[in-house]
């Protein structure tokens, strides 16, 4: 974070969301099921916080996660595309209709809910990047979107089903959707020190070549 963003002039924010652990477990299960948008919404207001505080602009906010954190910046993309001018979601969770019969996605029902009983009407729709996508948007903001081929927890289809959807759906639009997919490494994203630092440089000058309209559209 330092070299790669503090040292340019950016700020670093950590958000400490309903449905982490920072708080306790009354704190993470405030935002489990039903209520999985309050983590959602406080994320959001986080983002329009920094905005009113004159920290930054949409145009100069980012936002990155990975894993559960794909699925909340994958959310911020669908719910809140007006805040932000890049996002970065990786090794995420997004297409929440079909997640429990992927890899280790069965354990999460306790966490998420199960899609297939009244829980995808309910509530589980609401936070599915991958069904929430608006066809009739001339614009998003930049997004990245990076997996690995050997992720064991979350499968990579995530990603590749989000990215195509997003290219098919966004074509001859203000769209600027970039992949990256990792062939070693599991979940984490990277097999050793070395992937690791690239990934993470990815991440962080994605972000800011985005945010710096430095970053070509069609690259």
């Amino acid at each position: 974070v330092g070299i790669s963003w503090l040292e340019r002039g950016g700020v670093y924010v950590e958000a400490n969301i309903r449905g982490g652990g920072e708080y306790g477990p009354d704190w993470h299960q405030s935002a489990l099921k039903k209520n999985r948008n309050k983590c959602y919404e406080d994320f959001i207001a986080v983002g329009k916080h920094l905005i009113d505080s004159k920290i930054c602009t949409p145009a100069t906010l980012a936002c990155r996660g990975g894993s559960n954190g794909g699925l909340l910046t994958g959310n911020m993309l669908v719910q809140a595309p007006d805040l932000f001018g890049a996002i970065h979601i990786a090794v995420p969770l997004l297409d929440m209709k079909r997640y429990h019969k992927l890899l280790a996605g069965a354990s999460w029902m306790a966490e998420y809910g199960d899609p297939d009983t009244d829980d995808w009407e309910e509530f589980l729709y609401k936070y599915s990047p991958y069904h929430n996508i608006d066809a009739k948007r001339d614009n998003y903001p930049n997004v990245l979107l990076t997996t690995s081929t050997r992720d064991d927890r979350v499968h990579p289809a995530h990603a590749r089903k989000m990215v195509k959807k997003l290219w098919d759906l966004g074509e001859g639009k203000n769209w600027s959707v970039f992949y990256y997919e990792n062939i070693e490494g599991g979940h984490g994203g990277a097999a050793d020190s070395k992937q690791e630092a690239f990934m993470t440089s990815l991440s962080y000058d994605f972000m800011w070549r985005a945010l710096t309209s430095t970053i070509p559209k069609n690259e």
